[in-house]
Formats: C-alpha cells, sequence, structure tokens
C-alpha cells in the first residue's frame, strides 16, 4: 500500500505543462540480462524527483518492474514506459529487458526512440545479448551512449576494447574513474576537467547529493596523468571525426589544444553521436549511486530530440497527425491499451483516427502520459511524445495511425512530387510506416484447458495475450486437433503460462516442450524421377528434372526460390505449372529428414513431361517426390540460427 501511495503522489505531481520538441528524448536502455538496466532507470526516477524511495530488484518494489513474474524473478519481462523531467528537459525513457526470449519487447521499443543507453557490466564487458541489442539498434540507425555499470565490482575492468572489437563501435571516452571495485568513489569528466565524487558510505547514501570541483596539483599524480593523456586522446580522436571540430583546432588553438573550450568540444561530441560515427562511454555503479546524475546530463546533451531523427515519410504529412501503435497492453477496467509514438500532429481525446494499415476508423476516448502501470491524463501531446490511449480496439503493433483519408492521400501526393492535388490511386501504402519485424517461434508446445467448459475463455485468454505479444503465435494441430502454443523459448512460454493462470483464472496444461527446427539444404542436387500410375481405367504417367540449391546468403534462409526453365512457361499449361508449384511448396513443408519445414532453398525445374490424361495430382505427387529424390543426401537441421549436423560432414568454408 505504501508504493501504491508513493506512486499515487508523484502521478498528481507530473508535470504535463508544455515542452518544446527540441527538449525532448526518447530514449530506451537495453544491455544483456543482469547488466543492471532497471536499477539505473529507478536512479534516473529519483534524481528527477518522481519518486521519493530507491527502489530495488532484489526487493520487488522498483517502478518500472511492475508484474508480478518480473518481482517473483528479478527480471524484466515487459518495455515499461516512463516519463519524467530534468534540467528543463523532457525525457520519455522505456526499460526493455535484456533475455533474448524477450527480444521482440527490444525491438519494438528501439523501432520508435530517437536513442539509446546501452548499459554494460564493467566486470563482464560486452556480453551475448549486449551484441543483439547493439545490432537492433543499428539496424533502426539509433545514436547511442555506452554507460560501463558495476565499476564498485571487484572484478570490474573500465576496458573499452571489447565495445570497439565485439560492437564495431567507435567508443569515445569522456569520463576517467576515481579507482574502481571497492574503492570507487567517482570519475573524472574529460570535457571539463571536473572531477566528481561522491560519499564513502555509499551503501547508505542516496547518491543525490556529490562534490564537483576542478582537478588541481592536490589530486593523484597518477590519477592527473591518465587524465592528461585522456583529455588529449579524446580531442584528437573528436577532430579525426568532426571536419568543423578539426577546423576549430588548427585557426584557434593550434599551439595549445588543451586551451579548447569545452563547450566547443562538448559539441563537437553531439554531432560526432547523431552522425553515429562515435559513442560516447560514461562509467558508475547505480546500485551505490554513483555517476548516475552524468548519465542524465549526457542523455540530454548528446543524444537527439525528436526534430534532429531523419523520418523522410513523416514529413510528407507536415502538420497532420502520423503516428505508429507500437505495443498493446489490455487492462481489465479500460481494455486495450495502445501505446503510440506520434511523430507529427498533435494526438486529442474524443477524436476519430484512421488506421492506414487496416483502412478503418476509430475514436480515441481517453489520452494518457504512461508512467509505468500508472497513467496520468492530459488534453493533449504533440510531436515527439510517446502516448497511451485508450479506445482503439482493432489496432495492433505496428499500424500507422493518422488524422483522415485526405491527409494520407495528401501526404502520398507530396510523397510522389504531386502537391498540386489531384487523386493518388492506390498510393496509400507509400505513406505507411514500416511496422515491428517479429521474429519466428522457436519453441512449441500443447496447452489444454482443465475442462471443455474454459476451452473459449482460454482461446479469449490466447486471442488478447497474442495481441499483446505478436511473437507469440497459436495456432491449431491439423491432425490432433490439439491448440499448439509456440514462443521464443521456455521462458517465455513459461511465463505466458503464469499469466493466463493469474490474470485469466485458467488453470491449463501444457505439453513437452519442443525445438522448432527448421531444415536446409548444404550443397545442390539434382533428381529425376518419373511416376507411372494406373488408377480405374486411366493411366497417369509424368517424368521430372529438376536442381535444388542453396540459396547464397543465410539472412535470407526465411524464403525458398521455385523457377521453371524459360521453354517450361510456354510449353506447360496453366494447370501444370499450378500442380509443380504445388509439388514444390507442399515439398517444402516438410523437409527430407525430420519433417520441419525447409527454408533457404532454391528449386530449378528443367522439364517437365506428362502423357495425355494425367492428372494435375499425380504431377504434384511426381514434383513433390523429386524435391525428396534431390536434397535428401544433403540436408541439415537447425534451430535459432545454429546448424547441427544430421548426417552429411562439411569441409572448407561449408564448416565454417
Amino acid at each position: 500500500s505504501e508504493i501504491k501511495n508513493l506512486k499515487s503522489r508523484l502521478i498528481q505531481g507530473l508535470n504535463l505543462s508544455l515542452v518544446f520538441t527540441s527538449r525532448i528524448r526518447n530514449i530506451g536502455i537495453m544491455a544483456h540480462i543482469d547488466a543492471g538496466k532497471t536499477t539505473t532507470t529507478e536512479r534516473m526516477l529519483y534524481y528527477s524527483g518522481y519518486t521519493r524511495a530507491l527502489g530495488d530488484v532484489d526487493d520487488g518494489d522498483t517502478v518500472t518492474d511492475f508484474m508480478a513474474q518480473e518481482r517473483e524473478r528479478g527480471i524484466t519481462i515487459q518495455s515499461a514506459a516512463v516519463t519524467f523531467d530534468w534540467r528543463s528537459h523532457r525525457i520519455n525513457l522505456i526499460d526493455t529487458p535484456g533475455h533474448v526470449d524477450f527480444t521482440l519487447e527490444v525491438e519494438r521499443a528501439l523501432r520508435v526512440l530517437d536513442g539509446a543507453v546501452a548499459v554494460f557490466d564493467a566486470s563482464a564487458g560486452v556480453e551475448a545479448q549486449t551484441v543483439t541489442v547493439w545490432r537492433q539498434a543499428e539496424k533502426h540507425h539509433i545514436p547511442c551512449i555506452c554507460f560501463l555499470n558495476k565499476m564498485d565490482k571487484p572484478t570490474a575492468n573500465f576496458s573499452i576494447e571489447s565495445i570497439r572489437h565485439k560492437l564495431k563501435a567507435n567508443p569515445v571516452l569522456l569520463q576517467i574513474p576515481v579507482s574502481s571495485g571497492r574503492s570507487f568513489t567517482g570519475v573524472v569528466d574529460l570535457l571539463t576537467n571536473q572531477k566528481l565524487t561522491w560519499g564513502s558510505k555509499s551503501t547508505r547514501d542516496d547518491g543525490r547529493a556529490f562534490e564537483s570541483k576542478a582537478l588541481d596539483g592536490s589530486d593523484d599524480a597518477d590519477l592527473l596523468h591518465a587524465v592528461r593523456e585522456g583529455r588529449t586522446a579524446l580531442i584528437e580522436q573528436v577532430a579525426d571525426l568532426d571536419d568543423e571540430f578539426a577546423d576549430l583546432l588548427l585557426t584557434d588553438f593550434s599551439d595549445n589544444f588543451d586551451a579548447v573550450p569545452s563547450i566547443k568540444l562538448q559539441e563537437a561530441v553531439r554531432r560526432v553521436t547523431l552522425a553515429r560515427k562515435g559513442v560516447p562511454v560514461l562509467c558508475g555503479s547505480s546500485l551505490r549511486n554513483k555517476g548516475v546524475q552524468p548519465l542524465l546530463d549526457a542523455i540530454t546533451a548528446f543524444l537527439p530530440s525528436p526534430q534532429e531523427r531523419h523520418h523522410h515519410l513523416v514529413r510528407c504529412y507536415k502538420e497532420d497527425l502520423c503516428a505508429l501503435a507500437f505495443k498493446v497492453v489490455h487492462d481489465k477496467q479500460r481494455g486495450p491499451l495502445v501505446f503510440l509514438r506520434i511523430y507529427s500532429g498533435t494526438l486529442k481525446p474524443q477524436s476519430s483516427i484512421l488506421n492506414l494499415s487496416r483502412n478503418n476508423t476509430e475514436r480515441i476516448s481517453r489520452l494518457m502520459v504512461p508512467f509505468a502501470d500508472q497513467y496520468v491524463e492530459t488534453s493533449s501531446l504533440s510531436a515527439g511524445n510517446i502516448a497511451l490511449t485508450v479506445g482503439l480496439k482493432q489496432t495492433v503493433t505496428g499500424d500507422t495511425i493518422v488524422s483522415s483519408k485526405a491527409s494520407a492521400a495528401a501526404a502520398a501526393r507530396r510523397a510522389h512530387g504531386d502537391d498540386d492535388g489531384g487523386g493518388v490511386k492506390g498510393k496509400n501504402a507509400d505513406v505507411v510506416l514500416s511496422g515491428v519485424e517479429v521474429p519466428d517461434p522457436v519453441f512449441f508446445c500443447t496447452i489444454e484447458p482443465p475442462t471443455m467448459a474454459k476451452q473459449a475463455d482460454l482461446e479469449n485468454a490466447l486471442k488478447c495475450l497474442q495481441r499483446e505479444d505478436p511473437s507469440l503465435k497459436v495456432r491449431a494441430d491439423p491432425d490432433s486437433g490439439q491448440t499448439i502454443l509456440c514462443g521464443m523459448g521456455e521462458l517465455h512460454i513459461e511465463i505466458i503460462h503464469d499469466r493466463i493462470r493469474r490474470e485469466y483464472n485458467i488453470d491449463t496444461h501444457l505439453g513437452p516442450l519442443q525445438v522448432a527446427y527448421r531444415e536446409t539444404i548444404l550443397q545442390h542436387g539434382s533428381a529425376t524421377d518419373t511416376l507411372d500410375r494406373s488408377i480405374g481405367e486411366r493411366r497417369h504417367v509424368v517424368t521430372v528434372e529438376l536442381t535444388v540449391t542453396p540459396l547464397d546468403s543465410q539472412s535470407e534462409v526465411a524464403s525458398c526460390e521455385l523457377t521453371l526453365a524459360d521453354d517450361l512457361e510456354d510449353k506447360l499449361s496453366a494447370d501444370v505449372r499450378a500442380a509443380v508449384h504445388n509439388g514444390v511448396h507442399s515439398s517444402y513443408l516438410q523437409g527430407p529428414l525430420l519433417g520441419y519445414p525447409v527454408q533457404g532453398v532454391s528449386t530449378f525445374i528443367h522439364s517437365v513431361v506428362t502423357e495425355s490424361g494425367t492428372s494435375s495430382a499425380m504431377v504434384s505427387a511426381c514434383v513433390s517426390r523429386c524435391m525428396q529424390k534431390a536434397s535428401a543426401s544433403y540436408f541439415w537441421v537447425w534451430s535459432t540460427g545454429e546448424f547441427f549436423q544430421t548426417g552429411h560432414a562439411p569441409s572448407g568454408e561449408e564448416s565454417k
């Protein structure tokens, strides 16, 4: 109850006054599991004044980890959005999960954000999931800041080489720690040569107060030497990356680089960060309340505002509304709550909007600002903000929201360079924002209700959960009729099962967990097959010759290709061509080894010879059998990108 009262008080004090778009920062916290994302977020909320007590993951009282499953396990499962102010800037922050099973939460958060903070465990460096989330940020061209957390650990190692080598990034070191391990007390800012130190009794001190002073001769000689070398290296590195700063050095400060004003160096670092030529690196210890305030300053100083992100399609809408739905949450009282990132225009409650992706009109009944699981209503939100809406019944993740068909048509005309008017037939799809890429499921199992009377309730629960989590797939087994639950991992399915039990009061039973393997080919193979069969008085004869080849890029394993020889296109009838396609695609559904779907295979049909009276079904059967014959010796099975040998031993480049 005390936590609820605290949240109620902070929501009442939330300042929703208008903020200039240039002072808005939409950022995400991303990292490997247990790197300190939620703890860092908790400190940001405390120092910005929106919480009155420091939450702890182990105690289960953090703001962003509000689900029962999150507090019991001490991990983040769902991305949570919070809004707070820092030094006259509005920060919309999303705390993302670190577990690989919930990678979609990171993907859809990064899709709508303008910047990101990558948190590292200083004792572990770059870890496996760190590489994954970094690639996701690069895919969306998001400027990043690195925060080396847990500098208080005895094994902490202040090294940026793993960032350079494993992430292929260009780290720009902005801080040097004052000692490390148990003796870690603060940092030195290389931009200003200021030494920031926190109290020695950090386990009791909340870290709100810290001492900031300029370095002088009384400081440790080794520290002074490290700072001098670090600032020189910083100036040289920034000069190499930013031409404007290099010109400034050569014209005004060629005699003494140390005389460069800190504000000029900071502006240059900002340009380097926005151009994604370098990544600022800071350090601290969130658990010990050290180094978080400088991180907040770096977020406002170096990460972009919504105006500085280049969205070509958004410019076509000008002042009209354009937003993207990136998350849906079901609330028992309010119904589905849809999170929107507003790119242009203004959103107001009780207004009608057009879902351009689904071509239907809906009405927003209420408009709110999210603060984890607490929300505060507002009268309007402008471009650059993250909004929470009530009343959108049909909208799902990835849908584009606009004000009307007229605004979409006007944007389409601008996109095609026709501002003078006139209709644009069928081109509204050109101004639909790109959605969220949903990965294929990795694990699956059966799910059954306790009684048949609960079957309808289970179907409704799964429908709601699928709308919240697009990476969750539900299908019916065609042979047994059982419901199959497909997810990203064992933990993902376990969480879904627990939510069904707690939130929908259905004690479902899960079958044994199985891996959703895929099959692919390693070498090309050719085969010829003849089917000669009599059914009744009718004889069916067909001969097929084909070649199967692996696709060149494994990044394209999600597709299969089919090509017919040039002369076959004109020689074969439409029914026979359709039968050939059906035969090939049916063979893709079940591979020759374990019966899993086939991916990453190209099929070339050399010839198809049929006798008069041969049915299309026999043509399909012959093509499918020929596919099995050509490929059975060269197939592999894999899951989640890792290949496992099933018979054929590769060599040379294949083994790599």
